[in-house]
């Protein structure tokens, strides 16, 4: 099997790749090509780590990694052509919903033209499966919990959010027009080793270990469903051989080989708990400054992930204290505390 997964260096992508390698230990069942812009939207250094572990994997002759731009046209026809991809999974994107606010222009380049190149080179080179990273954002402010998939997702407050959701918008054109199997997955705050340094747990920890004061939004009342790292990819790597089948639906007679799921631990925890986690990990107590919600984030995040179990039989189960000690364990050795 030929896999594309795009996003290579990124926090989700380096934990798939690295697991996709680790099975292809004594056999040769599966080839991976992972591509990458390489920005500059936090340390690169990070980043270049990354690519180093899974350059040094015992099984890295199947891995074969390219530096590139989702937006540039030319060149990801080139790839798919020269590949002919059986699986593509798109990881590649414009991440964080505050950074969106700042620099719409990265958002449409990486999340939009990109994710149409994608969608192009799956429908000209005959790809068998797309699977694609959306995000708990598209459900906005909506107020029905937990957040299932057949939730009207119309009312985005981040250009972050719009974009993810243009991405399922788009997937289920291209379902229907090409045939083309494709599973959006709605991820919702994940964290782990090698995470993202914009992520709150990883900004948390490094001003508790420093003694320095943190940022508290809303009071800490803020509630999220954090997943962890590991439990993400266990659901990506059973998804890559579960092909949708044609969804019918009772509002259209379009069909389309076309599936979304959320993939989250199904229990919300406030923020003031994942603190508390964080503290006991560190050793140290936080010290907080409060601060009011900012623009574009939520009160709660909640996963329905039912579909999930049904289908594919997974369910996340790692809670946020086991999660957040095996982060700070790497965080302290990574960073030499």
């Amino acid at each position: 099997m030929r896999v594309l997964i795009t996003g290579a260096a990124g926090f989700i992508g380096f934990h798939l790749i690295n697991t996709l390698l680790m099975a292809n230990i004594g056999n040769d069942n599966c080839s991976i090509v992972g591509i990458d812009n390489l920005n500059d939207y936090y340390d690169i250094g990070l980043k270049e780590e990354r690519l180093g572990i899974l350059s040094e994997h015992i099984a890295a002759t199947a891995f074969t990694f390219i530096q590139l731009d989702l937006a540039d046209r030319e060149a990801m026809s080139t790839l798919f052509s020269d590949y002919q991809f059986d699986v593509v999974i798109n990881l590649g994107a414009q991440a964080g919903v505050r950074y969106s606010i700042e620099n719409p222009n990265a958002y449409v380049d990486s999340n939009v033209v990109g994710f149409v190149n994608v969608l192009e080179g799956c429908r000209h080179n005959k790809v068998k499966h797309l699977i694609y990273a959306s995000s708990s954002s598209v459900y906005g402010m909506n107020t029905k919990q937990p957040f299932t998939t057949t939730d009207c997702v119309d009312f985005p407050i981040s250009l972050y959010a719009a974009t993810k959701k243009s991405n399922e918008l788009m997937a289920h054109s291209y379902s229907h027009l090409y045939n083309i199997p494709t599973t959006g997955l709605r991820f919702f705050t994940v964290y782990g080793p090698y995470g993202r340094p914009d992520m709150a747990y990883f900004s948390f920890t490094k001003k508790i270990l420093a003694g320095e004061t943190i940022d508290v939004f809303n009071n800490g009342e803020m509630q999220r469903d954090f997943t962890y790292i590991d439990d993400i990819i266990k659901g990506i790597v059973q998804i890559m051989n579960k092909l949708p089948a044609p969804q019918k639906s009772t509002v259209t007679t379009a069909t389309a080989p076309y599936k979304i799921y959320n993939i989250g631990n199904n229990q919300p925890i406030t923020l003031r708990r994942f603190i508390t986690a964080i503290e006991s990990a560190c050793g140290k107590k936080a010290e907080e400054n409060l601060l009011p919600m900012q623009a574009g984030d939520v009160p709660i995040t909640y996963a329905n992930i039912d579909a999930l179990v049904e289908d594919i039989g997974f369910k996340p189960n790692t809670s946020i204290e086991d999660g957040i000690e095996k982060f700070v364990t790497w965080y302290k050795q990574y960073y030499s505390y």
